[in-house]
């Protein structure tokens, strides 16, 4: 228990709120599946979406990564599970109906080998001894040999290799023990291995899976100066180049006083900032949106007050007022406040009869962002009427005496219309 204290307390700066994506049926004599639906989410004490056990195999670390709070030089406790220890922990928690799974992380010990090796005897033991056919997500060690990899992949649902920071030079700044490429070969291995274990499946049922759930990364956002629209473009390359499921944003959190690093004193991590490029990445994944439409060169960043969708709406007012009861389906998916089950909510209710904006609201959509940028068979609300500023103010939350006092008015009556 006193190591499960220190490594799972450690393993908490992994982002990994996801579901699974796999499927892995129960089967007579073993213990655990796992299903597309993923499995059980609970929450950490910091906020963050946990569904599985997530624990690191050590905090022993042969790195001195600058940022990183298991450092060499970081004077904390150690603690490192042997492979049976960590293979009972799983088992007994699953037992007691705490987790569904595993995501198994483990900082560097003497060698990326020697932490794969010891990673994939953990696993072996709970596939084969334990019968554990529950969803396990495993980290990558970038530089291990591709060959034990190759074997993590066959024995984990899901693999992850963290590419730490947005650029090559933050790398080398902060941590100059690792390198660029070392940490993109894993990635394209990881691409090559599941495109051929799906090309296998399909001649074979029974060939062996490799990683079926795919592969995912985590970088680091406010421990160097990149802009968003650097790491957005970067997670679009990811995406496309290496077949992620998911890009994870950590905000920066103040575990080093190390003069390269913003200073601890004072710092807020930048949670706002991480949130804003969750829905970015959201937008790219299922709303057709490109990097270069959200940030450009004269927007590097996004805005606090407002989420990138209503931010980007609000700078190409030229598209909007949306017709509900005409627009495609691509149009709709670009309004404020329509998500994607909105938008195919729409697009089968206006075959029956025409939309009105009472009948938006008990579809789903968020009248609050929607009403400025869409109309119901021609005509938008009575009385609404505002120009972009003073909608971004009002979206914003800011104050309303910031507001014309007519178009405060306006705004007011709207409100009383719709409680």
């Amino acid at each position: 228990m006193d190591k499960l204290t220190i490594l799972a307390d450690a393993a908490k700066y992994d982002a990994a709120c996801t579901s699974s994506g796999t499927v892995r049926g129960g089967m007579r004599g073993g213990i655990g599946s796992a299903s597309n639906a993923g499995c059980c989410h609970t929450f950490s004490a910091d906020g963050r979406c946990v569904s599985l056990l997530k624990v690191l195999m050590t905090n022993h670390c042969c790195y001195d990564c600058a940022y990183c709070v298991n450092r060499r030089s970081n004077d904390l406790p150690r603690a490192a599970f042997t492979p049976r220890e960590l293979c009972e922990l799983t088992i007994q928690f699953y037992r007691r109906n705490y987790i569904e799974g595993l995501f198994l992380s483990s900082a560097v010990l003497k060698s990326p080998d020697y932490t794969t090796e010891r990673m994939i005897e953990a696993l072996r033991l709970l596939r084969t001894e334990y019968r554990f056919n529950g969803y396990i997500h495993a980290k990558a060690i970038p530089g291990a040999d591709p060959g034990l990899t190759y074997q993590l992949g066959l024995l984990a649902d899901r693999l992850s290799v963290n590419i730490e920071l947005p650029s090559e030079e933050s790398l080398k700044l902060l941590a100059p023990e690792k390198k660029k490429e070392a940490i993109l070969a894993p990635m394209a291995q990881i691409r090559n291995g599941s495109e051929q274990s799906k090309a296998e499946l399909k001649l074979y049922r029974h060939a062996p899976r490799f990683a079926p759930a795919g592969q995912s990364t985590q970088m680091i956002v406010g421990a160097t100066g990149e802009t968003d629209r650097h790491i957005l473009r970067l997670s679009d390359g990811l995406y496309k180049k290496y077949g992620l499921k998911r890009v994870f944003f950590s905000a920066y959190m103040p575990v080093s006083d190390n003069k390269l690093l913003p200073a601890a004193e004072g710092f807020k991590p930048p949670l706002l900032r991480e949130h804003r490029l969750y829905q970015a990445d959201w937008l790219m994944r299922f709303y057709s949106f490109r990097p270069e439409e959200l940030l450009d060169e004269e927007h590097p960043n996004f805005d606090a007050n407002v989420d990138p969708k209503t931010d980007w709406a609000l700078r190409h007012m030229e598209y909007f007022p949306v017709e509900v009861n005409k627009a495609p389906y691509e149009s709709l998916l670009r309004v404020p406040g329509i998500g994607v089950r909105g938008a195919k909510r729409i697009v089968t209710a206006r075959r029956v009869g025409p939309i009105t904006f009472e009948g938006l609201k008990r579809l789903g959509v968020v009248m609050k962002r929607c009403q400025y940028f869409v109309t119901c068979s021609g005509r938008m609300l009575p009385g609404l009427r505002c120009s972009p500023e003073s909608v971004y103010r009002r979206l914003a939350g800011l104050e309303r005496e910031a507001l014309p006092e007519a178009e405060c008015e306006q705004l007011t009556l709207f409100g009383e219309k719709t409680g």
